[in-house]
């Protein structure tokens, strides 16, 4: 669970919806597209704020920088429907908020199971896109550990999803020294974060990160520019399987140094250095 590092959003960011031709999306924005655009994409349980230590240094680069909060998610509603959280349905929905944002091209992040769902948008159709980059996310599904931990959550969802308040209590006796060195404030935006999502959401995309197939190949046959950024250690998909990802894509890999699975989050300057410097390498002057 992605855990932002602050909770106020920068004075040049505001909040809205955006609105799309699949719906309403909540998002954050800052800047201007000087230099460019970039639409940022959530993980698994998490949401638009995982992203706002990134607004303003991106800002300040020349970047237009929108992080969104996807179907289901957070404060963007979705209906109690299984079939609207499946991973096509899901780039449909990167694919009109593209359309939406109006730029000609636009730099995509993904985060952990967003890179997976990015992945899917880029590989329906990459005209939109001026580079993709894969942050903590790897190149099928997550590690045999992290994948018997979603299918406990996904096997509680599926008994109790209209307890959510019961099941979050037990996420959290689960990981209580994780849970301990969080601010009350914290506290409360994760558990409010935790029942505004729509638990079909978060079985459906739960699913996916245990069953998604390699994509890599057909990925790297999409003449893009490609990023793979990840923290030093990562328990949902382990660094060195990341390094052969980037291998195989043929991507600029980079580590962020003192990070684990959300290097947005957890160092958000250096974080935001790094892609500046992959999308001004991606920009054309």
């Amino acid at each position: 669970m992605s855990k932002p590092p602050r909770l106020t959003l920068p004075s040049a960011a505001r909040a809205y919806h955006l609105s799309t031709d699949r719906g309403s999306f909540a998002v954050h924005e800052a800047g201007e597209p000087v230099r460019g655009t970039a639409l940022l994409v959530p993980g698994f349980t998490g949401s638009k704020e995982d992203f706002i230590g990134l607004l303003e240094p991106l800002a300040a680069a020349g970047y237009r920088v929108v992080a969104v909060d996807g179907r289901g998610q957070h404060e963007t509603p979705g209906p109690r429907e299984e079939s609207a959280y499946g991973m096509e349905e899901l780039a449909g929905d990167v694919l009109a908020q593209v359309r939406a944002l109006g730029a000609e091209r636009v730099h995509l992040v993904g985060h952990s199971l967003g890179g997976l769902v990015s992945r899917a948008a880029v590989l329906r159709d990459p005209s939109p896109f001026a580079s993709l980059t894969l942050l903590s996310s790897g190149p099928a599904a997550i590690a045999e550990e992290q994948q018997a931990r979603t299918k406990l959550l996904v096997a509680a969802l599926e008994a109790m999803g209209d307890d959510m308040p019961g099941i979050w209590e037990a996420m959290r006796a689960h990981d209580a020294q994780d849970a301990a060195r969080d601010s009350p404030e914290l506290t409360r935006f994760l558990r409010e974060r935790w029942l505004a999502t729509v638990p079909e959401q978060l079985v459906v995309t739960g699913r996916a990160l245990i069953c998604e197939p390699d994509r890599v190949d057909e990925l790297s046959r999409v003449a893009l520019p490609k990023l793979v950024l990840s923290g030093a250690v990562d328990y949902a998909w382990p660094v060195p399987l990341m390094d052969a990802m980037a291998e195989r894509l043929g991507a600029r890999r980079v580590v962020v140094p003192g990070t684990e699975h959300s290097p947005n989050a957890e160092d958000p300057a250096t974080t935001a250095a790094a892609l500046a410097s992959f999308w001004d390498s991606a920009t054309p002057v």
